[in-house]
């Protein structure tokens, strides 16, 4: 397998990135760089990782010359996964409030260390803090409990001082979406997978439209909605397929609609990439804290409260929104 990290690593270019990527050789990865400069996102970091976990460090090296820009690949842990030393001599910034390294989460308590170092990446009123966590929280047990994935589930977050803005990648080698809808909902694609995923009240543990107690299938749809509500950009990949929800133009007026038909939303979509064994979901999210950002989080919050009520009276089984 190969991956190259280019001077153009963000969520707008997905799609590319991930057609460049050769998953030919499984038991083999070597990660390149452009040669004067590297802009890697937490979602190419975490689907690098996850592969390199997946085949061993003695399998996996990062080739050819890397540039100054790389040393953040050193900072946030890859090299560690590799054979291959780090080149880079430099001092280490402090990790709090600036990003969260690459992670691997396997456990409850693993997946309860990361939500508190993402916290304080979260520059938000403590309410809606509280929402994008729990949010990210399901989305990371999520993984842990569905997608029988033996390596866990690898993570990575980063801070933008400049833009205010909070990047975040989850993924796993496991199962991947369309073996996890197909008990009970038959997805012809990979791509007809995702969108199901993506659709609330639809989850991979019951035929039932609108899910169960435990499981609404709406924590997709919540991330969704809030990188489309702050004007970003969205991704999930899994197979051979990838959604990419596009950025909300600023120059139209109004609140941007939200649609339970992930058709609706402007996106581009692909069934036809580089077959991948797992589940990889990235998102950016402003921290712009509009009135339009307030009322969403606060309805997610309302299905927080309800679903902390129902699992009190359901002997303390924690809910699922997945």
């Amino acid at each position: 397998m190969k991956i190259f990290l280019s001077n153009q690593g963000n969520l707008r270019n997905f799609k590319s990135f991930i057609e460049s990527v050769n998953l030919s050789h499984p038991n083999r990865l070597e990660i390149s760089t452009h040669d004067k400069w590297v802009t890697v996102h937490p979602a190419n970091l975490v689907i690098a990782a996850a592969l390199a976990i997946r085949v061993g460090k003695k399998n996996t090296e990062i080739t050819g010359q890397v540039p100054e820009t790389g040393r953040y690949l050193d900072r946030m842990g890859l090299y560690d996964l590799t054979k291959t030393s780090s080149p880079f001599v430099y001092h280490q910034k402090e990790e709090a409030g600036r990003f969260v390294p690459i992670k691997i989460i396997k456990t409850s308590d693993d997946q309860s260390r990361f939500i508190t170092d993402v916290i304080p990446l979260l520059y938000l009123s403590e309410k809606n803090a509280t929402v994008i966590k729990y949010v990210i929280g399901e989305l990371v047990r999520n993984v842990i409990e569905h997608s029988f994935a033996k390596n866990g589930a690898v993570v990575v977050a980063q801070y933008y001082k400049k833009t205010n803005r909070v990047s975040i990648g989850i993924c796993d080698t496991g199962i991947g979406i369309w073996k996890s809808m197909n008990n009970y909902w038959h997805p012809k694609t990979d791509l007809d997978a995702i969108k199901l995923a993506l659709t609330p009240g639809i989850t991979g543990t019951t035929q039932k439209e609108g899910g169960t107690a435990d499981n609404a299938g709406a924590g997709l749809f919540f991330i969704k909605s809030i990188a489309k509500i702050t004007r970003n950009y969205f991704v999930i990949y899994s197979g051979s397929a990838e959604y990419t929800l596009l950025k909300y133009k600023k120059r139209i007026k109004g609140m941007p609609r939200l649609y339970a038909d992930p058709e609706r939303d402007s996106h581009n979509e692909t069934n036809a990439t580089p077959s991948f064994h797992g589940t990889l979901v990235a998102v950016d999210i402003s921290l712009d804290e509009t009135p339009e950002f307030n009322d969403l989080l606060s309805s997610i919050g309302d299905v927080y409260d309800k679903a902390i009520r129902d699992r009190k009276r359901k002997k303390y089984k924690r809910p699922k929104f997945i």
